[in-house]
């Protein structure tokens, strides 16, 4: 008897939390959209396009040193690399961390890339021309995107060793509705995306806190690869990461969306906003999204079912 009561109270707490999750299906019909109209996309699908839009309404983001369009572009690469020590090259519509090389140094006539390889100036080439091609945009032309490299706060550093971490958050209407910061691992190969193995760990939006851990759908409290502990952590210049957020979503039409922000030394930069941002923000924080919506969009006045 009381093991089945037990197994009853489980399936209740289960069934209690599901009804406060934001499905695929809701956030598609009643948030995405109904408040982004579909001629708006390309700001969030086109990092260059919403460098266009954010950077003169006073949103800071790396600054962008070169871009490439053509292959004839590329005779001149030596010689445009040769202006900058370190930097990004990116695709413009690429998603994920698909295509992206971080370059710190040069080494002869070679460049240094964040993990120790080299690469030539073919290899850059190479590359470029793959992004062009639209190898990372699913075979659509691409623009190459050369950018200042942000070299992540010391903080945020200790936490996340094997490469760049990001926060993100999520707004509605202008508000923010959940955000958590995304750790890269081993598992993920530098990259801070969940899907390929990063760590997701919460961020309390009043205090910039973290208070909980998740690692390919598990609860953790520590890095996998380190061994440090991520819990109770204050993320450095949280009210200015906040305020940046804000700047970007009242800065574009679109009012359902998620930004990513890295922090380096002297203060956060955006890297790019996301139109459709995922879902599993919400295991993250062990917590569904949808009452929280449904609760600011009363408050607003508004009526989303």
């Amino acid at each position: 008897m009381k093991s089945l009561q037990s197994f009853l109270s489980r399936l209740s707490g289960l069934s209690e939390r599901a009804a406060t999750v934001l499905s695929m299906n809701r956030r598609n019909l009643h948030y995405i959209y109904t408040r982004n109209q579909r001629k708006h996309f390309p700001l969030a699908d086109d990092k260059l396009l919403a460098k266009e839009v954010l950077v003169p309404a006073g949103v800071r983001m790396p600054e962008t040193f070169r871009v490439y369009s053509y292959f004839y572009e590329l005779r001149n690469l030596e010689q445009d690399l040769d202006a900058y020590h370190d930097f990004v090259i990116k695709p413009a519509q690429g998603s994920g961390g698909n295509g992206i090389i971080v370059i710190v140094g040069r080494s002869g006539q070679d460049w240094i890339g964040i993990s120790g390889k080299i690469y030539t100036l073919y290899d850059l080439q190479r590359h470029i021309s793959d992004i062009i091609f639209g190898v990372f945009s699913f075979d659509l032309g691409d623009r190459a995107i050369i950018e200042s490299r942000i070299v992540q706060h010391a903080e945020i550093e200790l936490l996340s060793p094997l490469g760049l971490a990001d926060v993100r958050i999520i707004l509605c209407d202008n508000h923010p509705v959940m955000s958590m910061t995304r750790i890269p691992t081993r598992q993920s190969e530098g990259k801070a995306n969940l899907h390929q193995g990063a760590l997701g760990i919460a961020i309390d939006i009043a205090s910039g806190i973290t208070t909980h851990g998740s690692f390919l759908g598990q609860p953790v409290d520590t890095h996998p690869d380190s061994g440090i502990y991520l819990i109770d952590r204050t993320i450095p210049f949280w009210p200015e990461i906040v305020k940046l957020a804000l700047s970007a979503a009242q800065a574009v039409p679109l009012k359902y969306l998620g930004v990513d922000i890295s922090i380096s030394q002297d203060g956060p930069q955006l890297l790019e906003i996301n139109v459709r941002p995922g879902l599993e923000i919400q295991n993250v924080n062990n917590r569904g999204m949808l009452q929280i919506l449904q609760a600011m969009t009363v408050k607003n006045g508004s009526h989303d079912e």
